[in-house]
């Protein structure tokens, strides 16, 4: 019998699929601007764990974990380097997926890069958009509306930023209709990279990368989704909104699993800290 903490429940579940000796699970897996910590390696080392057990255990697995290649890190990291945001994730995609392969991780089936899914992320959009959820700002972008969703904050049990958050600028924006309503697409600005819309040429917010890689790769509700605690909140709780409101099912996810941050000299390792290891030194 396989017991997995749920933090959508709180509590410890006897795992049960959504459909018997299947299993759908979806990680989130790195930014590609730099090489990974050993944090991060801490964080799919467990998800790898998990699924082999899973797989010794006879579970037909379908294990995907995307790879966002478009950020503004990417961005800034290319205009400090010279060069391209394409050249800046594509290098350290092949970094991080050597960092992997030389920790022994093969469990994961695809590896999705968050720009092969535009259309996904476009359709996903419009569908907020006919369906109320997200409303447009003019010459900025595409923002759900968080006064739309009275269930927002159900998996953190919050509504409200902390200090340990993973967070995105693209997300800021001082004509948001709300302080938490989160970016599902930004309108591109001078010398960004950009991708044709209904609406105005732009790029896809953090949140929604995932939910439509995860739709495409594993339906509209799956079994588990996996990443670092810093992701709860606003990662997947934005996840689920934009799910849940697109689809009306629920739990979008059945277990949400989470891994603990690693620390170093008492403070959590992070890459906007500086208090890092490599995973590749």
């Amino acid at each position: 019998m396989l017991k997995l903490y749920n933090t959508l429940s709180k509590k410890k579940e006897v795992f049960e699929p959504l459909r018997e000796k299947k299993v759908n699970i979806f990680v989130c897996g790195p930014t590609v601007y730099s090489y990974i910590h050993i944090g991060n390696a801490r964080t799919f080392t467990n998800y790898d764990l998990i699924v082999n057990y899973l797989r010794y255990k006879k579970f037909k697995v379908k294990y995907v974990m995307n790879i966002t290649d478009i950020d503004d890190r990417i961005i800034n990291k290319a205009i400090e380097e010279k060069t391209t945001w394409k050249e800046i994730s594509i290098k350290y995609e092949k970094y991080f997926l050597e960092d992997v392969q030389n920790l022994g991780i093969n469990s994961v089936d695809k590896y999705a890069r968050a720009t092969d899914y535009i259309n996904e992320i476009v359709s996903q959009v419009q569908r907020l958009l006919d369906k109320g959820y997200a409303y447009v700002i003019e010459n900025d972008g595409i923002y759900y509306d968080l006064s739309k969703n009275k269930e927002y904050g159900k998996l953190s049990r919050r509504k409200y930023l902390e200090a340990e958050d993973s967070v995105s600028r693209i997300d800021d924006s001082i004509n948001k209709k709300n302080k938490g309503d989160f970016c599902l697409w930004k309108f591109s600005q001078k010398n960004e990279r950009f991708w044709s819309s209904p609406w105005k040429n732009g790029r896809p917010g953090w949140h929604i990368e995932d939910t439509a890689i995860a739709e495409k790769e594993l339906g509209t509700r799956y079994d588990l989704h996996g990443g670092g605690i810093d992701l709860i909140f606003p990662h997947h709780e934005a996840e689920i909104a934009q799910m849940e409101s697109i689809t009306g099912k629920k739990p979008y996810v059945k277990y949400w699993l989470h891994s603990g941050s690693l620390n170093l000299k008492k403070e959590k390792m992070s890459k906007s800290v500086g208090n890092i290891l490599s995973l590749n030194d």
